[in-house]
């Protein structure tokens, strides 16, 4: 009976953690409940201008301890799998699209992972993201809806994923990591060297 004494205190730690730990409304980030927007996405310090776009809530943990990155994030909540019926509706894309155009962001860098699913993840993005047309220039769609949801990059159609309609800004940045992160990995798996020196090698798409 002892040991189970002595495991109390943990067990109501971890229950604690479990009711007050939430996922930001905005970025998606772990944050408590009673920090919500989350402390990343009020401090005013931060660069509003570029957002970093991860799968998970644990990739922003990796990428802030590397201490390479000062703007502010988006969390998917996944990527893009046809074989884990995981598709756009599922993902936090629409999200990431009013965030981009209501938040005046110059550039969104795709911190993905490098398989195929993240490859066809971040291609999807780039193509919502690299319109032609947006609401804030007042216009419509320059292309009627067949040509627009046959437009996509290759990773995507491999998978037989198209673009869904929505209203995105022109002229923002779409950039990605350096390649130096491992094939086939996870940006959690990444130690913070490494993913510096993949934030600072980031290219445009």
């Amino acid at each position: 009976r002892e040991p189970a004494r002595l495991a109390e205190p943990l067990v109501a730690a971890l229950r604690a953690a479990h009711d007050s730990v939430r996922c930001c409304s905005r970025c998606g980030a772990f944050t408590t409940i009673d920090r919500d927007p989350c402390d990343m996405c009020t401090d005013a310090t931060r660069d509003g201008t570029v957002i970093c776009v991860v799968e998970e809530p644990a990739d922003i943990v990796s990428i802030e301890a590397s201490g390479a990155f000062r703007g502010r994030y988006h969390a998917l909540g996944g990527k893009l799998s046809p074989a884990h019926r995981m598709g756009p509706e599922r993902l936090r894309i629409s999200e990431l699209v009013a965030r981009v155009r209501e938040e005046n962001v110059a550039e969104v860098l795709l911190a993905l992972s490098t398989d195929m699913d993240g490859d066809a993840t971040a291609g999807y993005i780039t193509e919502v993201l690299k319109g032609v047309t947006s609401r804030r220039d007042g216009g419509s769609p320059s292309h009627g809806d067949s040509d627009w949801e046959s437009t996509t990059l290759a990773p995507a159609s491999r998978l037989g994923l198209r673009p869904r309609r929505i209203w995105h800004p022109a002229g923002v940045k779409v950039t990605r990591l350096a390649f130096g992160l491992p094939a086939d990995s996870g940006i959690a798996y990444s130690d913070p060297l490494t993913l510096k020196r993949a934030i600072a090698g980031r290219r445009d798409v």
